[in-house]
């Protein structure tokens, strides 16, 4: 976090030092920490872009408010300000718990420095966002944790392949030696369940192929697993839309896309199948765009973040840590590698899956960049080949 004698210094006035007045909002909406300016009586000044991103609203539509409105805290905090104001006295506090206009809660931690400007008493805040440091931390010991699995899958995958397909060869060799129809039969079974272990093995592994990437919209690819959907359950099942029109193309592999969403609403509609009725059952789906967004410490302009919402019975705590790995499933019936897939092809379009459950309502978010890293290897890739 910058330090607030550090902000001090950059917003007073510096004889033989003066930076224009752009120039100064420049610096300061390309900060990563969030900065906000109060006046005297805690109305809002000036906020700068990290802090309509932490805080979710515009500049333009609060500004003047006052921090009451702004966002929820406790009052001691509150006359904390304020004696900050008139003591000019500065103090930090950790793990702030705020109560934001959009109904969402963040913790925080936050830096409260007073300024004087023309006489006038302003206070200045930094805030850091402590919600996103655990989320990118956790990001992180997730994607190692999938790695290290990945490679053991791969590993075994190997292992179970090479003597299978010499069990599959030989009972196919044992079939033509047969002289007797019967005795086949025996051995249709051994190739048989030879080719279902071989799949099994191949869907662990999950997609094969790299990604394709070509401009595709978003929506597009759900209304495409929606009509998937709905083909499965009659239209019986209640699918809410709740798009942002405003998202452009962006570059993925629709059919792996596809395929990562449908994963995870199909397991939605299967929880919500063995717990209620499937009329009562309810799946929404959810766009939006967040800006200065971090993956696995890269800082991302712009990605889209895809809910996918429903009413069901939710994932035991116990194992929602796992439900990413191979082969963990709630259902007796489940493989476990839907999600595992799932989380992998984000993974191939630099993004990532979270989820958030509860009974009652489990939420699946995935971040996609618009543009990533492998997007870019592509078409430097194409640009290089020869006609």
């Amino acid at each position: 976090m910058i330090t607030g004698t550090r902000l001090t210094n950059t917003l007073q006035h510096q004889p033989g030092d003066d930076l224009p007045a752009s120039m100064q909002k420049s610096l300061l909406d390309n900060l990563t920490t969030a900065v906000l300016v109060f006046d005297s009586e805690l109305n809002l000044r000036y906020m700068n872009a990290a802090a309509e991103d932490v805080l979710e609203v515009s500049d333009r539509r609060v500004h003047g408010i006052n921090i009451r409105e702004l966002f929820i805290e406790d009052q001691s905090s509150l006359s904390s300000m304020e004696k900050a104001l008139y003591n000019e006295e500065g103090y930090n506090k950790r793990e702030a718990k705020l109560q934001l206009l959009t109904g969402q809660s963040l913790t925080a931690d936050y830096a409260i420095t007073p300024l004087q400007d023309a006489g006038e008493a302003n206070l200045l805040m930094e805030l850091q966002p402590r919600d996103r440091l655990l989320r990118i931390r956790r990001e992180e010991t997730l994607k190692a944790k999938q790695e290290t699995a990945r490679i053991l899958v791969r590993g075994l995958a190997h292992e179970i392949k090479n003597p299978l397909g010499g069990v599959r060869g030989a009972a196919q060799l044992l079939e033509r030696e047969l002289p007797n129809a019967e005795l086949k039969e025996y051995t249709s079974v051994i190739i048989e369940e030879a080719d279902r272990l071989r799949n099994l093995v191949d869907r662990m592994l999950g997609p094969i192929k790299p990604p394709r990437f070509d401009e595709t919209n978003i929506h597009e690819v759900l209304e495409r697993v929606c009509s998937l959907i709905n083909a499965e359950t009659g239209h019986s099942l209640r699918i809410i839309r709740d798009y942002d029109p405003s998202i452009p193309e962006m570059s993925i592999d629709a059919e792996q896309m596809i395929q990562a969403t449908l994963n995870i609403v199909r397991n939605a509609m299967q929880a919500i199948t063995q717990s209620m009725p499937q009329s009562d059952g309810c799946i929404t789906l959810r766009t939006r765009i967040l800006r200065q967004f971090t993956i696995s410490n890269v800082r991302h302009r712009i990605i889209c973040r895809v809910d996918i919402e429903d009413n069901g019975p939710g994932i035991p705590k116990d194992m929602l840590e796992n439900i990413f790995y191979p082969m963990i499933s709630g259902r007796a019936d489940g493989t476990g590698l839907g999600l595992s897939i799932a989380q992998s092809i984000l993974s191939q379009h630099d993004g990532i899956i979270n989820c958030e459950s509860e009974p009652g309502q489990t939420r699946f978010s995935l971040f996609i960049p618009f543009v990533s890293h492998k997007t870019e290897q592509q078409t430097h890739a194409g640009a290089g080949r020869t006609p």
